[in-house]
């Protein structure tokens, strides 16, 4: 009977509700799966024919060990999917300029590193941004992300300055499609679209994630924006068990804000189906080429 661990975190360490619909379709199907803390030492991974990165939502605060976790199991040949490589590049928020850099049309980035001490209102005023967003370049859940404007950005430099000290920097421009409009996560499961949902934060935020009030809903995303969601996977050049490209429509299209690789919540409620895609994803997987 082949086994696949979902590797989850401390502080939920069980299946999630929405992974649950895909774990529900592998056990009837004869698979055993398993939940394992990412960084629980006793955990045994080779013992896994795969091992699913899902629920892991603090690796950000641990970064480095996340790191050596995540080489660690590329070093001992467990199949870890989303592969290491790919992962480790997702981690860091820096992978939008490599996008960028590789055709894909990403939101503008300025990345700043920890230490640099540049003025705020100087950076605005180059970049023409009259209002922006400022998040560490290693976070989930928008941990750490704030807005600032050109008429508060003299208050604000003094908490720009903190939080440089201590850690990695994007500033991008404020999308107000995102409270208008909403902020698309278009799903791929096995390399092939699946289904889209539509994000909105809560009133006066903009922040989409549910914890801090946000809402989802499922959508119907146009083809064109399905595509440009495919070009900006392609630029991975490695095959995918999931994968989720959020982004906002402009002028008909895609201004890619994040493409999630590591521990996205995939939606699978929100869209009749989608769990038993994801669990065909992980049985095809496993049957190997």
């Amino acid at each position: 009977m082949p086994s696949v661990a979902f590797a989850t975190y401390h502080q939920e360490p069980g299946i999630s509700t929405d992974d649950a619909l895909a774990a529900d379709v592998l056990k009837r199907a004869g698979v055993t799966v398993t939940p394992a803390v990412w960084d629980d030492p006793v955990v045994d991974w080779s013992a896994f024919d795969a091992v699913v990165i899902r629920s892991t939502w603090d690796y950000h605060l641990k970064a480095e060990q996340f790191e050596r976790w995540l080489r660690r199991l590329a070093a001992s040949a467990t199949s870890l999917w989303n592969p290491p490589g790919p992962v480790l590049w997702n981690t860091n928020k820096r992978y939008l300029l490599d996008l960028a850099g590789r055709g894909v049309n990403a939101v503008p980035t300025e990345y700043l590193t920890a230490g640099d001490r540049p003025d705020l209102k100087a950076l605005l005023e180059r970049r023409g941004w009259d209002e922006a967003v400022i998040k560490p370049a290693v976070a989930v859940g928008s941990h750490g992300a704030w807005r600032t404007s050109r008429a508060t950005v003299e208050a604000d430099q003094l908490r720009f300055g903190g939080q440089l000290g201590a850690r990695d920097l994007l500033v991008q421009p404020f999308l107000p499609e995102v409270t208008s409009r909403g902020e698309w996560s278009l799903v791929f499961l096995g390399g092939e679209y699946s289904h889209a949902a539509l994000k909105r934060p809560a009133e006066g935020d903009f922040r989409v994630q549910e914890h801090l009030g946000g809402s989802s809903a499922p959508a119907e995303a146009d083809q064109a924006l399905i595509e440009q969601a495919q070009l900006a996977l392609a630029a991975i050049g490695q095959p995918l068990l999931y994968a989720r490209v959020d982004g906002v429509e402009r002028e008909g299209q895609l201004l890619l804000t994040e493409l999630e690789i590591i521990e996205p919540s995939l939606f699978l409620s929100l869209a009749p189906g989608a769990g038993q895609r994801f669990a065909e994803a992980i049985v095809r997987l496993l049957r190997g080429p």
